[in-house]
């Protein structure tokens, strides 16, 4: 049985679960763990461009 709590309740981004405001926004320390490694074995990414990331010139820019 759910409260009205339960429902309003965001998601947790890894399971699904109800987030719980001690772990926010994640259900549990697992899932905040899942979370973390993912970022740090870089399964994650922010996407930026190709010539920013690797320090080339493509020769567009006047000096």
């Amino acid at each position: 049985m759910t409260t009205p709590d339960d429902a309003k309740a965001p998601a947790c981004p890894i399971c699904g679960k109800p987030a719980v405001p001690e772990f926010k926004p994640f259900c549990s320390k697992r899932c905040a763990d899942v979370d973390l490694q993912r970022w740090l074995s870089g399964r994650y990414a922010i996407p930026g461009r190709e010539d920013d990331a690797l320090g080339q010139d493509d020769g567009s820019r006047e000096e």
